[in-house]
């Protein structure tokens, strides 16, 4: 038996599909794994995510492709999946989360608040936009696309390209084995990153979701409480109605059979913002904490801050 694992083809995406692969092969008996590598359309489209809209362009050929047979199980960074459920198919297990924050890497180790009035900082995010204007209105935010690579190979250009500083997340730089890089990392109760980050999420065909061998070792493999935050944050977009590339920042945490989840949205200009925090218990305590969360905010005027 071979299991076809279908990931995007990136360096990272494909990275993050061989922890899971590997773990899945384990969690089955040594069966063999293949990846299979699909392009999406936010790999070949250069425009930016804003222009973009966010919403499943780097999910659409996956799932495409799940259904057709090409692959058994795909892998997705969860913060780039739609809110709405994909006919036909179930997000079947959530595997611990890597770190959820966003970091800012420079040259030398600069930080955000100390870099030089008109530095020029490098991110494709509408939120991640938004948060450094927020914080930072003297310093010029370019919007970039390109993998983790080519971003930080901006900061070493000599050309008009170069960067002072680029927003990453600190999830992909780990997975990727890029440790070394001069890295601040921004605390989440300040600066919350998008829904789900840090979170992988692992789809299937409805009909292999229970009662097979896959399914079992879906199981072995999850992290309940990673499942739990990610789909609180995500519950989130879901309520306001906004894409996964809309400036928002959310970040749950579970503490025994309490969740706590917090979450901010921001005008694109980064000069308005609206949070809010709520902690809810027992088994629905994500989708109650969301709920909460999303009426707070838009009693607050969110859906007026864009």
């Amino acid at each position: 038996m071979t299991l076809h694992v279908g990931t995007r083809g990136s360096a990272l995406a494909t990275a993050q599909t061989q922890q899971v692969a590997d773990a899945l092969a384990a969690a089955l008996g040594g069966v063999d794994v293949e990846i299979i590598r699909i392009t999406t359309h936010g790999d070949t489209s250069r425009a930016s995510l804003s222009s973009l809209g966010g919403t499943g362009v780097f999910a659409t050929a996956l799932r495409d492709a799940l259904r057709a047979g090409q692959c058994d199980v795909i892998v997705h960074s969860f913060k780039d999946l739609p809110t709405a459920p994909s006919p036909g198919l179930v997000v079947a297990a959530v595997p611990p989360r890597e770190d959820a924050r966003d970091v800012v890497v420079t040259r030398d180790g600069t930080r955000l608040e100390d870099l030089p009035a008109g530095s020029r900082v490098g991110t494709g995010s509408p939120r991640r936009i938004a948060q450094v204007r927020a914080v930072r209105p003297d310093l010029e935010v370019v919007d970039i696309r390109g993998n983790v690579d080519s971003r930080l190979a901006r900061l070493d250009s000599t050309g008009e390209d170069r960067l002072d500083a680029v927003v990453l997340s600190a999830a992909g730089l780990n997975r990727l084995g890029r440790t070394e890089v001069a890295a601040e990392p921004l605390p989440l109760e300040a600066w919350p990153s998008a829904p789900a980050q840090g979170a992988l999420a692992i789809e299937v065909r409805e009909a292999d979701a229970t009662g097979t061998p896959l399914a079992a070792a879906l199981a072995q493999i999850a992290d309940p409480a990673s499942a739990a935050c990610a789909a609180a944050e995500r519950g989130v977009l879901a309520g306001l109605e906004a894409g996964c590339s809309a400036p928002i920042g959310a970040s749950a945490h579970v503490d025994g059979d309490a969740l706590t989840l917090s979450a901010a949205v921001y005008s694109l200009d980064g000069q308005r913002q609206i949070s809010t925090t709520v902690t809810a218990t027992g088994a629905d305590a994500g989708e109650r904490a969301a709920r909460e969360v999303v009426a707070a905010l838009r009693d607050a005027g969110s859906d007026e801050l864009n």
